[in-house]
């Protein structure tokens, strides 16, 4: 396989940027068509600056609340209904 790729510190990671190429088989046709792909690799220096209880917990909360929200709006539940 023929690669190449650049490494650049991108605040407190290392950011890997391999060139490659994708080979797929689209549906009906025998021959793989090849594509060129660049592919990013973020490795953290530093454990805790990941996103472990951060970006990600934040956003499934949101999507959670929004959730919920949607569900109570048609349900009737709404915000003005709740002190009932």
């Amino acid at each position: 396989m023929d690669t190449q790729g650049t490494e650049r510190v991108n605040g407190g990671a290392i950011e890997t940027k391999v060139e490659t190429a994708d080979f797929r088989s689209p549906a009906g046709h025998e021959e793989p068509t090849k594509e060129h792909v660049g592919v990013v690799h973020l490795t953290r220096k530093n454990k805790e600056s990941g996103t472990g209880d951060g970006i990600m917990a934040r956003t499934a909360a949101a999507v959670t609340n929004t959730i919920k929200s949607a569900k109570d709006a048609i349900v009737g539940r709404g915000k003005s209904n709740t002190s009932n």
